[in-house]
């Protein structure tokens, strides 16, 4: 096994089965190396393989199997675990009533974790999955194509699994797409993620706001802004999503990113709830020229996600 400065690190344990992603749980379990991962990077795995999933209908009404709903597995003990496979179906069958509901990249889980893709517990729960995410990048390029720009780059400043991006990116085919993460355990898996998968997506690790204003654009670039900051407390079930709340707020990211590209055409893309606090959700559009608010019907009324589109530097025509 690969060591750097005398002990093993993320990067070296992970690019011990870069080569294919060879290297699954179950060889890690049969090494018995999952005690090296969890010691040299602070990840905790949750206990080996984990059960086979079963649904709200099969659980005994007398079980103590916790339910794993976004409180447990986000505000919880859980959240900078790494779930295994049957954790992460049981995560999409406890709450949305389908086991492959953490689809990513093009991929059921199922299928993605064989090709060695690895997401943290926090990162699961807010990830952006296809289904949202191609019908995100769908609307992005509707709206995108009447910039008065011929070359975009699409940033996200809270990269998470980059998910969004992808779809955004697989809808804007000739465009950069530059993405940013702080947490570097998030960074280190989604960087792993991306080389898996060949994608052309710069992710670079830091604070977007001191590494954008490092960026110098050409011009004549469209900017394609996805802003997803974390949730966290902000979703209320009774009150909905609280645009201020979030970490940061939406309209200090907005700010930020006008205030660094102001030659630039913007149009920015910024993921809500079905249910919006009003007074977020008007302060928000006051600081754009033009928005269009998209809520898509992919889960069950009252539960589901959509986008505003705003643009900044140019109207919609």
């Amino acid at each position: 096994m690969g060591v750097c400065g005398g002990s093993p690190s993320l990067s070296c344990l992970l690019a011990h089965d870069a080569a294919g992603f060879a290297c699954n749980l179950d060889e890690l379990q049969e090494r018995n190396e999952l005690r090296s991962i969890r010691s040299a990077t602070g990840i905790k795995w949750s206990s080996e393989r984990g059960p086979s999933p079963i649904s709200m209908s099969e659980r005994p009404s007398d079980s103590s199997s916790p339910v794993y709903d976004r409180t447990l597995l986000l505000h919880g003990s859980k959240r900078n675990e790494m779930l295994t496979l049957a954790e992460i179906e049981q995560y999409g069958l406890d709450s949305f009533g389908d086991a492959d509901y953490v689809s990513i990249y093009g991929m059921p889980p199922r299928e993605w974790y064989r090709h060695g893709i690895r997401l943290l517990v926090r990162t699961a729960v807010e990830c952006t999955r296809d289904a949202l995410g191609d019908r995100i990048g769908l609307d992005v390029a509707s709206v995108a194509a009447r910039m008065p720009s011929n070359q975009l780059v699409a940033i996200d400043p809270f990269a998470g699994s980059c998910n969004t991006l992808f779809w955004i990116l697989r809808h804007l085919p000739n465009s950069k797409g530059i993405a940013f993460e702080s947490d570097i355990q998030v960074f280190e898996l989604t960087h792993r993620n991306l080389a898996a998968l060949d994608e052309r997506i710069e992710l670079v690790h830091g604070d977007y706001v001191r590494l954008l204003e490092e960026r110098r654009l050409p011009e004549d670039r469209g900017i394609v802004a996805f802003v997803a900051p974390p949730w966290g407390t902000a979703l209320d079930e009774v009150h909905g999503l609280d645009l201020r709340q979030t970490t940061p707020p939406i309209s200090e990211v907005i700010e930020q990113i006008t205030g660094q590209f102001l030659e630039h055409k913007i149009l920015f893309a910024m993921q809500v709830y079905d249910r919006v606090v009003a007074a977020s959700l008007s302060q928000v559009q006051t600081q754009l020229d033009c928005t269009e608010l998209h809520i898509y019907d992919i889960n069950e009324k009252g539960s589901n996600h959509g986008i505003l589109l705003g643009t900044k530097g140019w109207a919609l025509r």
